[in-house]
């Protein structure tokens, strides 16, 4: 499902909303979920999962193409832990 699909599908569900007022909804949320992350904040809603953010330390890598080493700085990057139902529900568990 992407953004365009999930603003639809809400705007379906609740006809007495506005389509511009579920867009709105929808990238406040997620610009809220990214503005925490940015601040390192950990993002969880609750049935689904977590979003939280890890540090990738420095390391030597090699470039596939040519085989020449490069050094890798360290970053961070994404990560998310599916909640308990969301899992269950996934493996046809349900409650």
């Amino acid at each position: 499902m992407i953004r365009s699909e999930l603003i639809q599908k809400i705007a379906d569900e609740n006809p007495h909303l506005f389509q511009r007022d579920v867009e709105r909804i929808v990238n406040t949320v997620f610009e809220e979920v990214t503005e925490a992350m940015a601040r390192g904040d950990r993002v969880e809603l609750r049935g689904f999962g977590a979003f939280s953010v890890k540090q990738r330390d420095a390391r030597v890598g090699r470039n596939p193409r040519t085989g020449e080493t490069v050094q890798v700085e360290e970053k961070f990057v994404p990560f998310f832990k599916t909640g308990k139902l969301l899992r269950d529900r996934l493996n046809g568990i349900e409650d």
